[in-house]
């Protein structure tokens, strides 16, 4: 079993930056492709980006060349680098674990707001 934890959220500026990161306990870190998703407010859950176990990324249109996934399995963490925000980008922000065999996780959120 794995505990996701996430962190980084809060209130930005347009254009502004923001790093989210989400640890992960358990036995087991590597061998899970983790994802970001977001959830707005009268809004269904969408993925943001997603990284492979072996490191292949992939990303929603919307947040391409803007948001960066990655992961440092030696840390047990998964990262989401957040550039150029806008106000459309606001949202709760849930970290995803997923494994065939191992099953499938999910943080409790963190909230990011852009505003000025």
């Amino acid at each position: 079993q794995v505990q996701l934890v996430e962190s980084g959220g809060g209130l930005v500026q347009p254009g502004g930056s923001l790093r989210l990161s989400c640890a992960a306990s358990g036995s087991f870190f590597a061998p899970y492709a983790m994802a970001w998703y977001r959830q707005a407010p009268g809004k269904e859950r969408e993925l943001v980006a997603s990284i492979t176990s072996s490191g292949s990324t992939n990303s929603a249109d919307s947040v391409k060349g803007r948001f960066t996934i990655s992961r440092d399995n030696a840390k047990k963490t998964v990262y989401l680098q957040m550039n150029t925000l806008k106000p459309e980008d606001t949202a709760v922000y849930y970290c995803k674990a997923e494994h065939y065999h191992l099953g499938t996780y999910w943080g409790q959120g963190t909230q990011v707001t852009v505003s000025s």
